[in-house]
């Protein structure tokens, strides 16, 4: 920050007119002091295996992070909320996802439980596409299989099923993604086949048919390609129809 106090002794003689506000002053003396500010990101983790580690800094790139002890995390902990109260450091919270999270058993659910209550966790998000199913491990029956203690804490996002739109969006985004360009009326007839079948089906026909489209040396996708792989490879209910209806002609035990 630079402050003017008024005009040098020195410099006084260069003007002609001076106001009388003008205030005469001596020149500082001696070196200029700076100040810099430096901002450092770094993770909760990374300065736990600095302090738990007897190289320090250089652990990082060891990789010999092993186990930090509890009391090595608290003292961070308390160290990192002086930080907070002295504007020293801001705490930006990460993002932990679970999917599937309907895998975990009740011991998981517990620590999750206990991990969001401190100050420094990160944002939990979950996923399932269960209904009501039994906690892993237990005999409790709860929504989505998780357990109603966590549910309770949760906000839980309003989900509803894909429109042909909404289905149509996403397959040309995964086409672009693979770098194939398809014909639209491909489009039309995939999006068909994901009401029919299922939305990855419809995806894995995407590179399948950009493989016959290859084989015949043509420019894009056509209609043609995709029902020629939705020949060659059945979704999962023309599969199981085919064992009911053959069953008898597979060993069983």
């Amino acid at each position: 920050r630079i402050t003017k106090i008024g005009r040098s002794f020195s410099r006084t003689y260069d003007y002609d007119a001076v106001g009388p506000q003008t205030k005469s002053v001596r020149c500082p003396e001696g070196e200029i002091q700076k100040r810099k500010e430096t901002i450092h990101t770094i993770a909760l983790h990374e300065i736990d295996v600095i302090n738990s580690r007897t190289q320090g800094f250089l652990a990082l790139f060891s990789g010999d992070t092993g186990e930090i002890k509890n009391e090595v995390r608290e003292q961070i902990n308390k160290k990192v909320v002086e930080w907070r109260e002295e504007n020293k450091a801001d705490v930006v919270p990460g993002v932990l996802f679970i999917d599937e999270v309907h895998m975990l058993d009740l011991e998981c659910f517990s620590f999750l439980n206990r991990a969001i209550e401190s100050d420094l966790s990160p944002i939990l998000v979950i996923a399932t596409n269960k209904g009501h199913e039994y906690i892993r491990g237990t005999q409790i029956k709860s929504p989505h299989g998780i357990p109603i203690d966590l549910l309770d804490r949760s906000l839980i996002i309003r989900t509803k099923p894909y429109s042909s739109k909404d289905i149509e969006d996403i397959l040309r985004i995964r086409a672009q993604e693979e770098s194939v360009e398809m014909e639209a009326d491909a489009f039309g007839i995939l999006t068909l086949l994901a009401g029919k079948t299922s939305l990855r089906y419809a995806m894995q026909l995407i590179s399948t048919g950009n493989i016959l489209r290859e084989r015949r040396r043509g420019e894009k996708v056509s209609p043609v390609d995709l029902k020629r792989a939705y020949s060659l490879f059945m979704d999962h209910k023309r599969s199981e129809k085919f064992l009911n209806d053959y069953q008898k002609h597979f060993i069983n035990d």
